[in-house]
């Protein structure tokens, strides 16, 4: 969460100013905001892709926590990182996605808020808050081994919501990805293609890009409609289709 604002308190602990208000923080979630957040990046050489996710996704890896160094600084989505508050990092999860981490050393859960990207740590999956590693029993070890579930979105927890009748989100689509097909100099080849693949399997459809290349037009068939890299890529290896490529519409 923000750093609150209106009125509030300040204090100390370890030397790290601690911010309280009577006023509770809403979570910065816009349109704007989660389509800046969910493109591909590059971080040290790699690129990560935001892919597909529900209510109900796993993920299994190490949990760090990050603290005093970043405390006051701006998450990847804008915020005001406070180290007292329920939050995390994810390298691909969409901002503002509630998830219960299981620390599978003791037991203990916890539920966060992610509103960051990270670790990028060969390894670790998530940086939890200091107060969410705290709570987990990490803040001494540094990491531990954890399950991830992701129980909701945009700050809402799905079960909750079912049992106040509240609308909530079951999935988050966070990309349009594509396969390229072909790619031809002449618009009649690029057509003959399109009109093979579209509508494919009754969920993808085909677009033809015109690109000017060495001074001359060169047609490319793209495939639309796949949620996520992970789907294209099983299509691309499923049919086998020479040349084919992953694009991001």
């Amino acid at each position: 969460m923000t750093l609150l604002g209106g009125c509030s308190s300040k204090s100390s602990v370890l030397g790290v100013p601690v911010y309280s208000s009577l006023q509770p923080s809403k979570p910065r979630s816009s349109t704007a905001i989660h389509r800046a957040t969910l493109r591909p990046y590059t971080i040290n050489g790699k690129t990560y892709y935001p892919t597909v996710v529900g209510v109900g996704w796993t993920q299994e890896g190490i949990a760090s926590w990050y603290g005093p160094n970043f405390h006051g600084g701006k998450t990847s989505n804008g915020e005001t990182y406070n180290m007292y508050a329920m939050t995390a990092a994810h390298k691909t999860l969409p901002m503002n996605t509630m998830v219960r981490v299981t620390n599978k050393r003791n037991g203990r859960s916890v539920v966060v808020r992610i509103n960051d990207r990270g670790p990028f740590v060969k390894g670790r999956i998530i940086d939890l808050s200091y107060i969410a590693g705290k709570k987990l029993g990490i803040d001494r070890t540094g990491t531990a081994p954890v399950k991830l579930t992701v129980l909701g979105f945009d700050n809402i927890i799905a079960s909750m919501a079912k049992k106040t009748g509240h609308h909530y989100t079951k999935e988050v689509v966070l990309g349009n990805f594509g396969v390229q097909v072909g790619a031809f100099r002449r618009y009649r080849g690029a057509k003959i293609y399109k009109e093979r693949y579209d509508n494919f399997e009754g969920r993808y459809h085909t677009v033809v890009r015109k690109f000017i290349v060495g001074g001359e037009p060169l047609y490319r068939v793209w495939l639309m409609g796949f949620k996520s890299e992970a789907e294209a890529k099983d299509f691309i290896r499923a049919w086998n289709i020479p040349g084919a490529f992953i694009i991001r519409g």
